[in-house]
């Protein structure tokens, strides 16, 4: 064990079980800030109609920031698919239903005014209702993600290889029908799946990095400079290119995540791993809020930094929300309580899946 209690090195799944991988935890921490960088930068170019130097990370992020995120998720599902379908359906559906209840109402009612400046207070309710079927805002993934559990457990007895072939397929096919839901499985789930698959080998590669980091530092700086070279060319979007992108770019935060734990090195990129659903959940506000304040005050003029600071924001400000939210009793919009549970609550290590 660790010093931080979280496995240490080898084990593979079987190990997690007992409890926290930390190199999972430093990959998350690592995949849930270029989620917030993502939205931040963009979000603030948009308002601002130019762009600054922040973009280009967010433009080299762009292969591996999702496919990294989804095949974590699948990492740990062996363990659990074979559970009876009441508790699976609560601990991989109604548990991310229950957050995207909460925080789609929350995030609307913030956005209610600006849709009724457009189109009427008669229309709102609608749109609210809509969210339900076509995810709402950020909050897309964690609506995504127990439609990627249920369709995994519903697999199971197939051949591995034929649905692995298959969501490969759906992924190069570049499915684009303009629901959310529709073309972002077909965009997503062969990474999900992957890590489900895969989740041995993803193990045994975090080992060999663990005990051959200067190996592995070649590699991540190889990668590094193919990504980025693949990134400026415009070759990173080309069918079958993206795909081995999305792959490669997870194994390299695997890496990386990997070698920062043997380190022990930037603990905060673990705790933000322990605490992606927190950051994931609330950072819109804060980034929201920074966003605003400094692009009409015009404090800072270069937009890059301005891009920077709301990332930070995003960040510290959702972790904020949540210490808050717990003096003040509000633990219902990070915790599940007991009455939206369908299948009884059990004590024990909690899985790294998103939880």
């Amino acid at each position: 064990m660790a010093p931080s209690g979280t496995i240490a090195g080898s084990g593979g799944t079987e190990a997690s079980s007992a409890a926290r991988v930390d190199w999972v935890d430093y990959a998350k921490g690592i995949c849930i800030i270029m989620v917030v960088m993502m939205h931040s930068v963009l979000g603030v170019e948009l308002a601002a109609g130019e762009t600054g130097f922040m973009h280009v990370a967010v433009a080299f992020a762009k292969p591996f920031r999702m496919p990294d995120f989804f095949l974590i998720s699948g990492l740990f599902l062996p363990l659990v698919i074979d559970r009876d379908w009441r508790t699976y359906l609560d601990r991989k559906v109604v548990h991310f239903a229950y957050f995207y209840v909460v925080w789609v109402t929350i995030q609307f009612a913030f956005k209610a005014p600006a849709f009724a400046a457009e189109t009427g207070w008669h229309h709102v309710g609608f749109l609210y209702l809509e969210s339900f079927i076509e995810p709402f805002g950020t909050l897309w993934f964690i609506y995504l993600l127990p439609i990627f559990f249920v369709v995994t457990k519903l697999t199971r007895k197939m051949p591995p290889l034929a649905v692995w072939l298959v969501a490969a397929a759906l992924e190069t096919a570049r499915i684009s029908t303009g629901w959310t839901v529709i073309d972002e499985f077909c965009a997503r789930f062969v990474y999900f799946y992957s890590g489900y698959l895969f989740a041995p080998y993803v193990f045994a590669l975090s080992d060999r990095a663990r005990k051959h980091p200067a190996l592995a530092l070649a590699a991540l700086a190889t990668w590094a400079l193919v990504n980025a070279g693949l990134v400026v060319l415009g070759a990173s979007e080309w069918k079958l290119v993206s795909l081995v992108l999305g792959f490669a770019g997870a194994c390299a935060i695997i890496t990386m995540g990997t070698l920062l734990a043997r380190a022990q090195w930037m603990n905060f990129l673990r705790f933000c791993g322990e605490h992606s659903i927190v950051i994931y959940l609330a950072f819109f506000l804060p980034m929201a809020a920074t966003r605003t304040l400094l692009l009409r005050t015009g404090i800072i003029p270069d937009i890059g930094t301005v891009s920077l600071i709301v990332t930070v924001a995003g960040v510290l400000g959702a972790l904020a929300i949540w210490r808050v939210a717990l003096r003040l009793g509000g633990n219902f919009l990070f915790e599940r309580p007991e009455a939206f549970w369908i299948a009884p609550k059990k004590a024990g290590p909690v899985l790294q899946a998103a939880e």
